[in-house]
């Protein structure tokens, strides 16, 4: 059985292309869909990617959420389908409510691009499970607002719940509370985050020359993760 993982193209979206490739790498069918799509075209998960989705007028993610084709990944998601926020699709996520808190400038104002070392607190959720709760990865980062807030009370709560996904290492990279870099949902269904696992799949092209920055291969397991959830259910 070929899994099916659709990629959402918005107006403004820059890596919805890398997203593809990175499903097919992992062994997946790459459906490309549309923002002003009314139907999935009977995929099995869902990856919404980086980019500037309506060139970020208003609040980033905002107008995204509110596309025709975000009614239907929000019903998916609620009837469990995986859905990958990544970036702007972290922020589509939020803006959408299918997470909790918001995402601002980053603290000192200016946009970043680095190779992010990141925890992995969360390894069952269903774009994580090839992972180990406790794994230190390496995931390309590129945002200018990508600060991640929530009330004191949202935030003791995604804690306890254990619904951060990931955690910075080493630098806090844009002010983001409590180190977080991306969060999962109660279900373990939805994630986002916001460095971008779609630029980490294959050797060569993360990059990981010497001559330039070495980022691996570590997001290929994202997609691996939610083809084997997706074959787990069937």
């Amino acid at each position: 059985m070929a899994v099916r993982i659709g990629v959402v193209t918005f107006p403004g979206s820059l890596d919805d292309r890398d997203a593809q490739r990175a499903v097919r790498l992992a062994g997946g069918e790459a459906v490309a869909l549309w923002h002003g799509d009314h139907e999935l075209q009977g995929v099995d998960a869902i990856v919404l990617p980086g980019g500037f989705s309506y060139g970020d007028y208003l609040r980033c993610g905002a107008i995204a959420a509110h596309s025709p084709i975000m009614s239907e990944v929000i019903s998916a998601a609620n009837a469990g389908m995986p859905v990958l926020g990544i970036c702007n699709g972290f922020q589509i996520l939020v803006e959408s409510q299918l997470l909790p808190g918001g995402l601002i400038r980053n603290d000192h104002g200016d946009f970043i691009c680095r190779d992010q070392r990141l925890r992995v607190e969360n390894a069952s959720t269903a774009w994580t499970s090839q992972f180990e709760a406790g794994d230190e990865i390496v995931i390309p980062l590129k945002n200018g607002e990508g600060g991640y807030i929530a009330t004191d009370e949202t935030l003791d709560r995604l804690e306890g719940e254990g619904l951060v996904a990931f955690r910075y290492l080493d630098v806090n990279p844009n002010g983001s509370l409590r180190d977080i870099a991306g969060l999962t949902n109660e279900r373990g269904n939805v994630v986002g985050l916001m460095p971008h696992p779609e630029h980490a799949t294959e050797p060569g092209f993360g990059p990981d020359t010497p001559d330039a920055m070495r980022s691996g291969v570590d997001g290929l397991r994202f997609f691996q993760s939610a083809i084997e959830s997706v074959l787990a259910r069937v």
